[in-house]
């Protein structure tokens, strides 16, 4: 993705950096798959049951950006393909030089 789609689908907050996403659970490997509108595309290895594609993607993004598993945190979108993740105490910046 370049830095332009990253600041599409990412927000600094006082909280940390919120990032909207569309997922697709199911798929063959975890990946960033883009842009989807002004979300990010993701695809999940994990299936969407007991909540085990929410925390492959929280997974995903502490390990892409560097963050404790607990500063990783779904804001919204719990049963949803649409969803917000918040990552706590990282700066747009730090986040888009992940990516």
């Amino acid at each position: 993705m370049t830095r332009e789609e990253l600041f599409l689908c990412c927000k600094e907050t006082r909280e940390g950096v919120i990032i909207s996403c569309h997922v697709r659970p199911g798929a063959s490997k975890t990946e960033c798959a883009g842009l989807y509108g002004e979300s990010m595309k993701l695809t999940l290895k994990a299936p969407p049951v007991d909540g085990k594609a929410n925390k492959e993607l929280c997974r995903f993004f502490a390990e892409k950006c560097s963050l404790a598993k607990s500063a990783v945190s779904l804001v919204s979108g719990e049963t949803s393909r649409e969803k917000r993740v918040l990552l706590a105490g990282g700066t747009l910046e730090k986040i888009i030089s992940s990516f």
